[in-house]
């Protein structure tokens, strides 16, 4: 076996290496990110199981045409007021009257047992749902 036959083996050896030294990165790095997926889903979907709410007061002022709610967070997850959405006969609300957590406006975070207390102004609503930030809604004739 002369110099060729050998300097071409140690070639393709070093170019198979190489190939399998990349191969290895990409398939492992693909392989941690699926992981990784994987327990985002199962952590988001613990989360949505451990949160509840229940709605406890959906009144209409006709006078004012002010609405007013009172949902209780029933669950053992906390949630974000500012990431918990309002529907008003399917239609998005974004300018409330009132938004507070048992009494203080400022805070954003809305912990197992608190009370959201909202009021917003619309007129002759017919139907609200609160939907919370891990996807829970619960929905009440007015």
């Amino acid at each position: 076996m002369g110099f060729s036959v050998s300097g071409s083996a140690a070639i393709v050896f070093i170019g198979m290496f190489i190939a399998f030294g990349t191969m290895y990165t990409a398939t492992s790095n693909g392989f941690e990110r699926l992981a990784d997926a994987r327990g985002d889903v199962a952590d988001e979907t613990l989360e949505r199981q451990n949160t509840a709410l229940s709605l406890t007061t959906a009144t209409y002022n006709s006078t004012s045409e002010i609405l007013t709610l009172e949902v209780n967070n029933s669950g053992t997850t906390s949630l974000s007021v500012n990431g918990t959405d309002v529907l008003v006969d399917n239609a998005y609300q974004t300018s409330f009257v009132v938004r507070e957590v048992d009494g203080d406006a400022t805070t954003d975070l809305w912990l197992p047992g608190e009370t959201l207390h909202i009021e917003l102004s619309v007129s002759d609503p017919s139907r609200v749902t609160v939907v919370s930030g891990p996807g829970v809604a619960v929905s009440e004739v007015v």
